[in-house]
């Protein structure tokens, strides 16, 4: 199995080198990784300690101007050639060590969505912002009303999906809501879904925490879209 690591970074320059070190590091066994760093126009040292470290990545793009995470996340799935594709932050929110539990599922169960979920009893969980969580749960609750899935956490970092369900060039999201449109479109072309407990050091704002309670409202909405779009029924492995 080949998985391609997705890791796009804007102004990480504090954390970036850890990441990468930390993702390198992983074996798994009959896991291949293939590591994708996309630097979403950085003005720190970010695309310098990047250039730096070459052989901790397999691909690196670098976009002149700062697009958004949703550019970064096209540009990176352009490129990409793992049969499965992973999202990982660049800002130790989530640790990589819990890749052996996100490929399980795919590799014993041929799973085409696997999602490492904050709320199911992780080990540690570093306490946050009390409004995050009401919007976290707020969006969950409506993917799964609209999609009929029982998910826990659809908006972790961990999604970890078939490359062939998404095709970068039909993203329409830009910002934080394109993970809604991701999985959506995942659930609609895809059969089985799994999750699995993972645990989750939260930053603080100061720290450089970047989503907000506002973008509930157009994560909504995409997901409604794509609810509604003509991209296909969903249909379950029987």
């Amino acid at each position: 199995m080949k998985l391609t690591v997705l890791v796009p970074v804007h102004n990480e320059e504090s954390t970036i080198i850890q990441i990468l070190e930390l993702v390198r590091t992983q074996q798994i066994a009959d896991v291949e990784l293939e590591i994708i760093a996309v630097d979403d126009g950085s003005t720190d040292r970010t695309p310098e300690l990047l250039r730096s470290r070459a052989e901790l990545y397999s691909k690196m793009i670098r976009l002149e101007h700062n697009g958004g995470k949703g550019a970064a996340v096209r540009a990176g799935l352009a490129v990409a050639t793992g049969e499965y594709v992973l999202f990982q932050d660049a800002d130790l929110e989530y640790d990589p060590a819990e890749y052996s539990k996100l490929v399980r599922p795919a590799i014993k169960y041929g799973a085409d969505v696997v999602i490492g979920s904050r709320t199911l009893a992780p080990s540690c969980r570093r306490i946050h912002y009390l409004w995050n969580k009401v919007g976290n749960g707020l969006v969950t609750f409506t993917f799964n009303c609209l999609f009929n899935t029982t998910f826990s956490d659809t908006y972790s970092c961990y999604l970890m999906f078939r490359r062939g369900l998404v095709q970068p060039g039909a993203l329409r999201s830009q910002g934080f809501d394109q993970q809604a449109e991701i999985l959506a479109k995942c659930v609609k072309r895809g059969k089985v879904f799994y999750e699995v407990p993972i645990d989750y050091h939260g930053r603080t704002y100061a720290e450089g925490k970047k989503i907000h309670t506002w973008h509930v409202a157009g994560v909504i909405w995409t997901m409604c879209r794509e609810r509604f779009s003509s991209a296909g029924p969903r249909r379950f492995r029987t």
